[in-house]
């Protein structure tokens, strides 16, 4: 990726540009060249329906990580009327990679927690990546705890590689807080929504994505490992992270067939950075119409619908041979 173009873009980004340079000498000239104009724009849209309709498990992890995808951040100010963000776990620190806090959803109080990325070298360094340390988990599970304290739904919108790997996040626990994650998850009294946006990777994405309602964008991508990480075990080269893509099963599409999400959210034609607007206002309505349907349960059969979500997961048969 260069400049934030991926290579199976670039025969579409060029007609663009062909657009936007006629369009610009038929303003500068006062030349009638609508007609023109027209055509090359129909051309342009029949091109992004067959590229992005088409597109292979290694290209939706290219776009799940555009450097212009909607972050957490940009999706707290499209979706949500009012936002307190709250810090810190109450055990060592605050860790900048999750978000967590108090927001308000047309009128519904309800508590919201991210990961965020950075958009450049310099945020990357505070956000680390979007990788969280052991604090990180244990501030999204304090959050939820005071939510069910409260009664207040739970929504986690998931934008990870995955948990932070390093030797501080060993010593302090990282294995132990995703664990309690996916433990007290199970078992929290109130509705709970994940949507993965972007990447979901490993238990770092699966620490705040136990959910009565599971679903992912279009274009994002879910696994038990990154495709490099996949491709350095699997055949000790990591170069071959294109292989081990299609290998994973992470897509969306191959997700929702073996029942590990409920749901796929629509993008725009050519990825969610390609209009900000109508992707949160898609999400807002998948968010809205869900939480609402799963308010109206009884507390006891949510939690056992959400035992039998979990439990339906992984499933497989053996035959015997005879």
């Amino acid at each position: 990726m260069l400049n934030g173009i991926l290579e199976f873009e670039k025969p579409l980004l060029e007609l663009e540009r062909k657009i936007q340079e006629l369009r610009a000498f038929s303003k500068e000239k006062g030349i009638d060249l609508i007609d023109e104009i027209k055509t090359l724009e129909n051309k342009a849209i029949i091109m992004k329906k067959e590229i992005y309709s088409n597109l292979s498990s290694w290209e939706k992890v290219q776009l799940a990580r555009h450097p212009q995808r909607p972050s957490t951040l940009d999706y707290i100010k499209l979706i949500f009327d009012d936002f307190l963000e709250l810090h810190g776990d109450r055990l060592y620190g605050d860790d900048k990679s999750i978000i967590g806090g108090l927001a308000n959803l047309d009128g519904l109080n309800v508590t919201f927690l991210g990961y965020q990325k950075g958009r450049d070298t310099k945020e990357n360094i505070v956000r680390n990546f979007g990788m969280p340390h052991p604090e990180g988990y244990r501030k999204a599970l304090r959050l939820m705890k005071q939510a069910e304290k409260f009664s207040r739904p739970i929504i986690c919108l998931i934008d990870t590689p995955g948990a932070y790997p390093g030797i501080a996040a060993e010593e302090r626990g990282q294995g132990e807080a995703i664990a309690r994650n996916l433990l007290e998850m199970s078992l929290l009294k109130v509705p709970i929504i994940a949507v993965i946006i972007g990447e979901g990777g490993s238990g770092g994405a699966l620490a705040l994505g136990i959910g009565d309602k599971i679903a992912m964008l279009e274009h994002a991508v879910y696994s038990v490992s990154s495709p490099e990480a996949c491709a350095a075990i699997l055949w000790k080269d990591a170069s071959k992270a294109q292989q081990a893509a299609n290998v994973l099963r992470m897509t969306a599409q191959n997700l929702k067939e073996l029942e590990v999400i409920d749901d796929i959210i629509s993008e725009p034609l050519g990825g969610a950075h390609r209009d900000y607007a109508q992707i949160g206002s898609m999400l807002k309505a998948f968010l809205r119409e869900n939480i609402n349907c799963l308010s109206e349960k009884n507390i006891d059969n949510l939690l056992e619908e959400r035992y039998n979500k979990l439990r339906r997961i992984g499933a497989f048969t053996q035959r015997l041979e005879e």
